[in-house]
């Protein structure tokens, strides 16, 4: 048996109190040059990616592939250019390769907007990227590049440096004079990691849908409802910003308040059900300075919607109720933790048992996220562990209390062994979701809400079948 086989085998299966490791099992986020999908999701743009030899297609296959078969589309996937870089370029140095690739990408392909990210070798070694694109951006060419190392941090960091890039280096100034007024009812929406969120797609058209329904323009900047790089280069039109995430996000928002003297409004819970979604509503309205008449109209609309569908969902329920979860464990990135917790809490009435958030975030983002967490209902709250392993992750899940019914997890295909063991149902809900086809589905606002019942309780009936 290998070493490692029998460093596995050892250890013990369901220790009494869960214990720290100094590596990482089963990741839960790529590193920065992940952020390709980043480029990728902005409709007619391309990644550029100057890294070593699979370091892009590994990024594709596990991003963009086993976690909900998402594809590669316009601009990611097989389509994405590479230097590959060698031993050559690690001795040489890669600059003069990344000219020719960028020369070829012009020539054969056709985008709106081209984004070049680095990988460790040219971050390494100390290759000028931006002496590379510079004559490229003088040119006129819509290019622009982010240094994207795996050693600068995750893919969750890389996004924020991709758009930063975009800002700094595309988006053009904003002059009154010249550009026009600003229009206060348009929002630029920075929100859930596109393609790492398995349901990124479906998420942001349905917060596009409802803004729209309460009278907002929404710049959604990400995927099949976005216009691309017009939306883009409209950003310092916009009357404000809107960050709907705990944390992602809202560096961005800061630094178009001070490039552009642009508001934003920090909203840390992705909103799900109707109660969560109506107090969205209503507060980014008063934001925004809408007209409350023609909100509360939409919104009663769209409860009207909603109650009507769990009136049908009821007889269900009060049925099985003896048969259903009442814990739940939650183990995925802040923003989809967070607002699942609140969701299953206020909405079902179900207790939270484990809280565990993934994507390693900023230390100084901590506490905001913790404090939500206390506060998932007037008289719930709940701990947050902060892990990325997921060996440690699931010492805690079975360290765990359930109580006497086998409980519901959130979490991600890591999770099938463990909620096995436990005869626990599990719906996925993040990366990897590898055993998920996901095209359009939601899990935000009044319909996606409906979406994620569905999903939980069938999950649940078929697991105790």
């Amino acid at each position: 048996m290998p070493e490692t086989d029998v460093l596995l085998a050892s250890r013990p299966h369901k220790p009494a109190v869960p214990q720290r490791t100094n590596s990482i099992e089963q990741v839960r986020s790529v590193c920065s040059i992940g952020a390709m999908h980043t480029a990728a999701a902005i409709p007619r743009a391309i990644p550029i990616t100057h890294c070593g030899p699979g370091c892009a297609d590994k990024q594709f296959m596990n991003v963009a592939f086993y976690n909900g078969f998402q594809g590669g589309g316009y601009g990611g996937g097989a389509v994405a250019p590479s230097t590959n870089a060698t031993e050559r370029e690690v001795v040489f140095g890669g600059a003069e390769r990344l000219e020719e690739l960028i020369d070829a990408s012009l020539e054969v392909l056709d985008a709106d907007l081209f984004v070049v990210l680095t990988g460790c070798i040219p971050d390494l070694v100390g290759d000028d990227i931006g002496a590379v694109v510079g004559p490229f951006q003088k040119r006129g060419v819509p290019i622009v590049f982010a240094e994207t190392g795996g050693f600068r941090g995750n893919n969750f960091l890389g996004h924020e440096r991709v758009t930063r890039a975009i800002i700094d280096q595309y988006v053009a100034s904003y002059d009154p004079a010249r550009d026009g007024a600003r229009e206060p009812r348009t929002v630029n929406v920075w929100s859930v990691l596109p393609y790492h969120n398995t349901f990124w797609r479906g998420d942001l058209s349905e917060i596009k849908r409802l803004l729209e329904g309460i009278g907002l323009k929404v710049n959604i900047l990400f995927g099949p409802e976005s216009a691309g790089v017009a939306e883009w280069k409209a950003i310092p039109k916009a009357g404000f910003n809107l960050v709907l995430s705990p944390w992602l996000g809202l560096e961005t928002a800061r630094h178009l308040e001070k490039v552009y003297n642009q508001p934003f409004l920090h909203r840390p819970v992705l909103p799900i059900g109707a109660a969560e979604t109506a107090s969205f509503l209503r507060e980014v309205a008063a934001f925004a300075g809408l007209d409350p008449v023609v909100v509360d109209a939409f919104i009663a609309a769209e409860e009207r919607i909603y109650y009507s569908y769990m009136e049908y969902f009821t007889d269900f329920y009060s049925e099985y109720w003896w048969g259903l979860p009442a814990k739940f464990a939650v183990i995925g990135d802040s923003t989809y933790a967070l607002a699942l917790s609140k969701f299953l809490v206020n909405q079902l009435g179900l207790i939270p048992a484990l809280q565990v958030v993934t994507e390693n975030p900023p230390e100084e983002t901590r506490s905001g996220i913790e404090a939500q967490f206390a506060t998932l209902a007037d008289d719930v709250g709940a701990p947050v562990l902060f892990e990325e392993d997921s060996y440690t992750i699931h010492q805690h899940v079975r360290a765990t209390s359930f109580g006497h019914k086998a409980p519901i997890l959130f979490g991600t295909t890591w999770e099938r062994d463990v909620a096995k063991d436990l005869k626990a149902a599990l719906v996925e809900v993040g990366f990897p979701a590898s055993y998920e086809v996901v095209l359009s589905r939601t899990y935000v606002g009044f319909r996606g809400a409906l979406t994620l019942l569905e999903k939980i309780y069938t999950t649940t009936v078929s697991a105790s079948a």
